[in-house]
């Protein structure tokens, strides 16, 4: 594998080549890349449907006994199961037949409502039995962008915080990710992150997703923060040189601090060795306590308990247009923004009664 490098999402220049996914109806869905020319217009995101779920009993329906059901004509349970079945057919037909739809970065809103959250939602709810604070925070409309912290050796904070957001938010927003160039040269990962709707962490993507009136998450620490060792656990790495706030500037969209704790102690990263991340391209090569001693089993990781708050949301829209090239400012609102999530964290973590409880 080539080494991977990561653009920085500060970097404003014009990229070669994105690789966005194409919107397709009536065809197998593919990712295929944009050229160094103009890119269309995003086109809106299919709506997430509610088809496959019937209708809500009224406030006078009362579920039937159970002596009343599986006696031969059929009862409730045998109604809803036959409703499930039909969608689950009816869902893979239009994805044997390529009816659907993948916007212009190829994300598909079917795919991952039906199938990859539920397989997300598991190990969120069971595994890390993730407690959500703030998701009110999040604004019920228009771009924003949620800004957060990063760590774990392995990214699934980033998947966790997605999950949050899509089944607590009371608006039923989806967060779209921005991804390390990385992400995107892995087999079967890049393909899977795309139909979850991550992007390259990169100005461009992030305008555009931000224009379309969606939210945009991101992890300014990048490989720093995820892959730090264990003993700077919950020590904010630097957060660049504030290229999201001048993405937030220039769409004059909110900034949602959001802090995750719990992602540290997944994987403690004892050390890192850096001879095996050379021949492999990768970043770092973690050592930990059960990896790579235990082999597949100790890619596992450690059952902790976790909490992502979302902060109160600091607004850009009462800035001028030519504030996005102000570096004073944008200095100022990078460390703001990362103040508040290093003070967030530390209360959660003098909250927090056990790492595992």
């Amino acid at each position: 594998m080539a080494d991977a490098k990561v653009i920085p999402f500060d970097d404003d220049r014009s990229r070669g080549s994105r690789g966005a996914g194409s919107r397709r109806r009536g065809g197998p869905a593919e990712s295929a890349p944009v050229g160094g020319g103009p890119v269309g217009d995003v086109q809106p995101l299919p709506v997430r449907g509610a088809a496959a779920q019937g209708p809500a009993p009224g406030p006078d329906e009362s579920p039937a006994p159970r002596s009343a059901v599986g006696d031969g004509d059929g009862g409730d349970q045998d109604g809803g199961l036959e409703r499930r079945l039909a969608a689950g057919l009816s869902f893979l037909r239009r994805r044997l037949t390529g009816d659907y739809e993948v916007d212009d970065f190829g994300y598909d809103a079917e795919l991952t409502d039906q199938v990859l959250m539920s397989l997300l939602r598991p190990v969120y709810e069971k595994y890390f039995r993730v407690e959500v604070k703030g998701v009110e925070n999040i604004p019920a409309e228009g771009g924003a962008l949620i800004v957060a912290n990063h760590s774990g050796t392995l990214p699934l904070d980033g998947l966790m915080m997605q999950v949050a957001v899509h089944d607590h938010h009371p608006a039923d927003r989806h967060l779209r990710l921005l991804a390390a160039d990385l992400v995107f040269v892995l087999p079967v990962v890049n393909e899977l992150a795309r139909k979850l709707g991550h992007t390259l962490a990169c100005a461009e993507d992030a305008e555009r997703l931000l224009a379309q009136g969606e939210l945009v998450g991101v992890m300014p620490e990048g490989f720093k923060g995820i892959g730090k060792p264990f003993g700077e656990r919950y020590k904010l790495q630097r957060f660049g040189r504030g290229g999201f706030v001048s993405t937030a500037l220039r769409q004059g969209a909110p900034i949602v601090p959001c802090s995750i704790v719990g992602a540290e102690e997944i994987y403690p990263m004892i050390g890192n060795s850096k001879t095996l991340a050379r021949l492999l391209g990768f970043p770092y090569f973690p050592l930990t306590p059960t990896f790579p001693w235990l082999g597949p089993l100790g890619a596992v990781p450690l059952p902790t308990k976790w909490t992502i708050q979302f902060g109160e949301p600091i607004p850009t829209d009462g800035y001028a247009p030519e504030a996005a090239e102000d570096p004073v400012l944008m200095f100022n609102l990078t460390d703001q923004v990362r103040e508040q999530i290093q003070h967030t964290l530390y209360k959660l973590l003098v909250q927090r009664r056990s790492v595992f409880f």
